[in-house]
């Protein structure tokens, strides 16, 4: 989300998002808010840094893993204050392990940890308690809710593809072997004894892996999908009774085709887009040959990314046209004559 409040953006969520909030990132606060900093502080025995060019493994902890755990700890009581009482499922967000060894540098050298598989193994394990930590105090915090947990996996398309650069960007480091992807993955998926979300953004989503890791359900944004295997692979997951978090909501504004100036930005003036955003999924379900019975149980409509570059106007209007989407679903496929189970 964007902004540095992390107050102003817990009470947006539960007020746009009642039946399904997360607990935001604001990465605007700076290192330790960030996507490495804020899931690199849950580490075990693994202190890490802050360079000029980003997060370090370190010696010993200091400074920087102090403030991004303490940016953690007051975030989560705001959450535990708004949402006091609160009944459902809840989603937080960690970096996933291919993008955390992605993008923490390894000491006395300037290459990513991907340059070493057993650093890699240790980050891996290290997350994994680190995670099942965190949920168990999310736990504590929110009785009532319900925990979905979501790793982040932004670069994981990269590192199976070879795409990861070197520390001199001349070259690319080796794509790493399915089984090796999928077997650390399902190291921390299994570590939070809970529903689990994957999510990546980019291109080439390697989703057959994901759902071989044991994720419960795979978020994508739904314009990078490509047609083919990549779909072949939704419909797989989707078959196998995963979730799909379906981008569809722009995180930005889109400019009007007539005036080419931003559209809509209120929460109350996107009904339009809400329904196309719902017609979206609908066409997506039809074209993977699925039943359009299953769709309202299984799609959550989401943002095709995070929100943290949008204006807060912005942002809470993504949420809003998510929100009346999913609740559209249901009625647009009944005009169709298929009425969901």
């Amino acid at each position: 989300m964007p902004g540095t409040s992390p107050a102003e953006a817990m009470r947006v969520i539960a007020g746009e998002l009642p039946d399904f909030p997360h607990l935001p990132e604001l990465p605007d606060r700076g290192p330790g808010a960030d996507l490495t900093g804020r899931t690199a502080g849950l580490l075990v025995e693994i202190p890490v840094e802050v360079t000029t060019r980003g997060w370090r493994l370190a010696e010993r902890p200091g400074r920087d893993l102090a403030r991004a755990r303490s940016m953690l700890s007051s975030d989560l009581d705001v959450l535990e204050e708004v949402l006091d009482g609160f009944r459902g499922p809840l989603k937080i967000q960690l970096c996933g392990p291919w993008t955390l060894a992605a993008t923490l540098e390894l000491p006395r050298t300037l290459n990513v940890a991907i340059a070493d598989p057993g650093a890699v193994a240790d980050l891996t394990a290290s997350l994994a308690e680190g995670a099942a930590a965190h949920v168990a105090e999310l736990r504590k915090r929110v009785p009532g809710a319900t925990l979905v947990v979501q790793f982040d996996e932004p670069a994981l398309p990269a590192v199976a593809g070879g795409e990861v650069p070197t520390a001199s960007g001349l070259s690319r480091f080796a794509a790493v072997e399915a089984d090796v992807l999928r077997e650390r993955l399902a190291q921390v998926i299994s570590s939070t004894h809970g529903y689990t979300v994957v999510h990546s953004c980019a291109n080439a989503v390697p989703f057959g892996i994901i759902k071989a890791a044991g994720a419960d359900a795979i978020s994508f944004d739904l314009s990078q999908l490509r047609r083919g295997q990549e779909e072949d692979q939704v419909a797989e997951a989707a078959e196998a009774g995963l979730g799909l978090l379906t981008g569809v909501v722009p995180a930005l504004p889109v400019p009007s085709a007539r005036t080419d100036r931003p559209g809509p930005t209120g929460p109350g003036d996107g009904s339009a887009e809400a329904r196309q955003a719902a017609e979206r999924v609908i066409r997506l379900w039809r074209r993977l040959g699925l039943p359009l019975a299953t769709c309202p149980g299984q799609a959550v409509i989401t943002p095709a990314c995070g929100l943290a570059g949008a204006s807060p106007d912005w942002a809470r209007a993504a949420l809003t046209r998510c929100r009346e989407a999913g609740s559209m679903l249901a009625e647009l496929i009944e005009e169709t004559g298929e009425e969901p189970r």
